[in-house]
């Protein structure tokens, strides 16, 4: 997977210096997918994936995404409010915007992270979900400190949970509530890798 940052491109490897996480937005390219800043350009893909109550019926209410009404004052802001909390990415199938790729939960004393993706449903079942957790997970053990990378879910998404086991997590927790902004808490379980 091919890595640039910022102005300047450099390959993924271990010979590069590890980062601290939030000292860039990543740039990730990878066999068929690049994971990168949203512009104003993908204000619609964006738009189209959060106006779908298919997609987001298994996640938490309070995504960034979701926040204000204005996806342009979303994109505009998504890189400054919500930076240091959350690094989210567009992940795009050539130029075609697929969805979002989320690192956020950050702890940085045990250098660990979650991760998290959702992508519009005309690429549900095409192995993009898959392909942009790998290249999250290699970006984030190979260039940065992170140490230890979690993922939730709810119970019943079990494709998000295939997504999460292709990739060498494993469930440690399972069933637990949590609080996802519901009237009542979400039954979840808990991954690590």
């Amino acid at each position: 997977m091919a890595k640039q940052t910022g102005e300047s491109a450099g390959s993924c490897g271990n010979n590069t210096a590890k980062k601290k996480l939030f000292s860039e937005i990543p740039y990730l390219k990878g066999k068929r997918l690049t994971l990168k800043r949203l512009t104003r350009a993908d204000r619609s893909g964006l738009q189209e994936l959060v106006d779908s109550p298919r997609i987001y019926r298994y996640l938490p209410t309070f995504l960034f995404e979701q926040k204000y009404p204005d996806i342009g004052y979303v994109i505009d802001h998504l890189y400054d409010e919500c930076w240091k909390e959350s690094i989210i990415l567009g992940v795009f199938l050539g130029d075609e915007f697929c969805g979002l790729a989320e690192m956020y939960g950050y702890r940085d004393p045990i250098h660990k992270i979650s991760v998290g993706y959702r992508l519009l449903e005309r690429y549900w079942g095409k192995g993009i979900a898959k392909e942009a957790l790998g290249m999250m997970i290699e970006y984030l053990y190979d260039e940065t400190d992170i140490e230890i990378i979690t993922a939730s879910t709810m119970v019943e998404n079990q494709a998000s949970a295939n997504v999460l086991k292709k990739n060498g997590f494993q469930m440690v927790v399972h069933a637990v509530d949590e609080d996802w902004g519901y009237d009542k808490p979400t039954v979840s379980d808990k991954w690590i890798r």
